[in-house]
């Protein structure tokens, strides 16, 4: 069979594709997740809060995609299984994860963070993207394939100070990315990571509002500017698709130049 044409704007259709986002209520989650909308996808939204999954799935709606709201914790074990009940029970099946959830809820210094901090990060972070993950490839095996796209951040692979939890869980995802590429490429599943550099979002509003922090970031961005939402976008969308059909265990960064500088 011949490879399809690398300039078939198919490739970038979602139309009847069945996707579920993780932190979806705002930020890039939220970003991502009109993103799929607008193009033709039906949308599975997660987040803790339900209200707010609500309202993004009333956005996504006006955009014509059908949705789900499932609002849970991504680290709940018990939860996530629910979740993809839900959707197999809706839709039979999925054939993207976006993992998207994330928290960084301190900035201090490594000797000063707590047990229960450095967990609760890595609890998110890490093993919310492993149960996620995992739950989806089952649903993905047994139909045939799909797309996990990972949220990381360039702190996977560049260190910053005063965030060694984040960091660190950060590193932790860009590892099993590539673990569980090697393992399901054979079952029909591609896993791919973005890292984002410092965008627009509730996450980095303290460190873009402080004036010392706010001119340490810039000046480490050549591009001069904070990232907005949107621009994460088409990255997603493109590993997501079948341009990127012999991509798995890659890395995209998107950051405004940030790991080349």
């Amino acid at each position: 069979m011949n490879a399809p044409s690398r300039t078939d704007p198919a490739r970038f259709e979602f139309a009847g594709r069945r996707v579920w986002v993780t932190g979806a209520s705002r930020g890039l989650g939220r970003a991502i997740a009109l993103g799929f909308a607008a193009s033709g996808a039906d949308v599975a939204l997660t987040a803790r809060s339900a209200e707010a999954v609500e309202a993004v799935a009333k956005e996504a709606q006006n955009l014509g995609a059908k949705t789900l709201t499932l609002p849970a914790s991504v680290s709940d074990p018990e939860a996530v299984p629910r979740v993809l009940a839900d959707i197999e029970g809706s839709w039979g099946g999925l054939d993207v994860l976006v993992n998207c959830a994330g928290v960084s809820p301190m900035f201090k210094k490594a000797e000063l963070v707590e047990h229960d901090e450095w967990r609760h990060v890595l609890d998110v972070n890490v093993t919310g993207s492993f149960l996620c993950a995992r739950e989806a490839a089952k649903l993905m095996i047994s139909g045939g394939g799909g797309a996990i796209v990972n949220v990381s951040s360039i702190h996977g692979q560049v260190g910053a100070e005063r965030m060694a939890a984040y960091s660190a869980s950060k590193g932790a995802v860009d590892a099993l990315t590539r673990t569980l590429a090697l393992e399901w490429a054979s079952r029909g599943i591609r896993v791919n990571t973005i890292s984002p550099g410092y965008f627009e979002t509730d996450m980095t509003e303290a460190l873009r509002g402080h004036q010392k922090w706010r001119k340490h970031l810039l000046d480490r961005i050549p591009m001069g500017r904070f990232g907005l939402p949107e621009e994460l976008v088409s990255a997603a969308l493109f590993l997501a698709s079948d341009a990127s059909g012999f991509m798995t265990g890659s890395n995209v960064v998107v950051d405004g130049g940030w790991t080349a500088a």
